[in-house]
């Protein structure tokens, strides 16, 4: 094993893998902290759910998958995060990595969350989501981590007490030999974690490059874009053209959506326009039990007749604010959640074998329900999100499955990514 990534959510470690599989890089997800040995594989990517858990757990966990990446011989680790930087002011991305930092006894590292393919850009330590300051963006409403603040020195400097700098962009737009010698000097400063900007994949590719021989990266998945030509270089690596195929998968195909963000709202609404079938989860109707999880699974089941299914509760944010103020905010996630999972299950039972899930946490929720263990990392359907073949615990038929983080995709992503297995329908 060349590269051990430790994601904080499921959706991010899929995007991260998706990056490196796109490079060459043969790769494998595996979900939760690992109990055995681990696959072989030139990546291998470890999916947690500790984004949005108490700091002090998040860290347990993430050192418990840093334990196995390294007892496999992971040569570098990563730790993934989401690209608009999804944290509050406890963390958890600076807690986790000065743990990281600490266990592996190094004393710098980088913290990029861009994402240029996805409109996420640095620069000047500012993060932007297209044209707007992250702050001004959707993530300001949102329901777990609101990010107010687009100035990624000053949200990281709150979450860690080791001293955080930038790596600017006129470094970086040097070439990799500079941006080296500039995290060098921030090092020599008392810098230890160097926040990198980057505007587009040359910068990624440069940053790929600067950063392949430290033990610790930590970014969202575009620096892993350029990860795998500097392993390359190195002589590490032997890209495989075809790290992404999968076999194909005969079956009925349906979408699990628990995703708020605006972009699942716009694929929402455009598979609505459409004419597709839908049946919409009320988490209050789930918890005045007017409405339960079978009973959302039973229309579920009778629309797959006449094709793909759409079971959504994906709602604007004043729908959302209103729920939480309802129920509170983690028992309406909680709600949501456990009735989707429990929809996926039912699907998947009834036939399903392709299947698109679009939110972070419902990921997350859907995998555990249908006791998923490994994925193995298939063809982009869009920048960060792969298509996946999917190993249960129990065997049999083989699953595929999209993890859809919620900003990701267009406004028809659904039918896209659906699109892609009919051949083999």
């Amino acid at each position: 094993m060349i590269l051990g990534v430790i994601a904080d959510d499921f959706t991010g470690a899929t995007d991260v893998a998706s990056m490196l599989v796109r490079a060459g890089m043969r790769t494998v997800q595996v979900l939760g902290v690992p109990q055995g040995p681990l696959p072989e594989a030139d990546a291998v990517v470890v999916a947690l759910k500790t984004r949005t858990i108490a700091p002090e757990a998040a860290v347990e966990q993430s050192l418990a998958a840093l334990a196995a990446l390294r007892a496999a011989g992971a040569r570098q680790i990563y730790f993934k995060y989401c690209s608009t930087f999804d944290s509050t002011p406890r963390g958890n991305i600076g807690p986790v990595t000065d743990a990281l930092m600490r266990a592996l006894d190094t004393d710098l590292t980088i913290a990029c969350p861009a994402f240029p393919e996805n409109g996420r850009t640095v620069f000047k330590g500012h993060l932007f989501v297209g044209d707007a300051l992250l702050s001004d963006s959707g993530m300001r409403q949102h329901p777990l981590t609101p990010m107010t603040d687009a100035n990624l020195v000053r949200v990281l400097q709150a979450q860690t007490a080791q001293r955080v700098g930038l790596l600017r962009h006129d470094a970086v737009a040097m070439g990799a030999d500079a941006a080296r010698e500039r995290l060098k000097g921030l090092q020599a400063e008392g810098v230890r974690i160097a926040i990198a900007d980057a505007v587009d994949n040359d910068d990624l590719l440069t940053l790929g490059e600067a950063c392949a021989d430290l033990p610790l990266i930590t970014a969202g998945s575009g620096v892993a874009l350029g990860l795998p030509p500097a392993y390359a270089r190195r002589g590490w690596l032997q890209p495989d053209a075809q790290a992404a195929a999968l076999p194909p998968v005969r079956g009925a195909s349906a979408v699990v959506s628990g995703s708020c963000s605006q972009a699942t709202n716009a694929q929402v609404a455009h598979w609505l326009q459409a004419g597709g079938a839908a049946v919409q989860v009320d988490p209050l109707a789930l918890h005045q039990g007017t409405d339960t999880a079978q009973m959302l699974l039973s229309k579920a089941k009778q629309a797959l007749n006449d094709g793909p299914v759409l079971v959504y509760a994906t709602a604007a944010p004043d729908r959302v604010g209103a729920v939480q103020q309802a129920l509170g905010v983690q028992a309406a996630g909680e709600l949501v959640e456990q009735a989707l999972a429990h929809v996926a299950r039912g699907l998947v039972d009834a036939g399903v074998r392709r299947l698109v899930v679009a939110g972070g946490e419902t990921s997350g929720a859907v995998v555990q329900a249908l006791d998923v263990t490994q994925l193995r990392i298939g063809p982009s359907i869009c920048p960060g999100v792969p298509w996946t073949g999917a190993r249960t615990a129990q065997g049999g038929d083989e699953l595929l499955l999209a993890l859809k983080s919620g900003n990701f995709g267009g406004p028809d992503f659904f039918r896209e990514a659906l699109a892609m297995t009919e051949v083999a329908a």
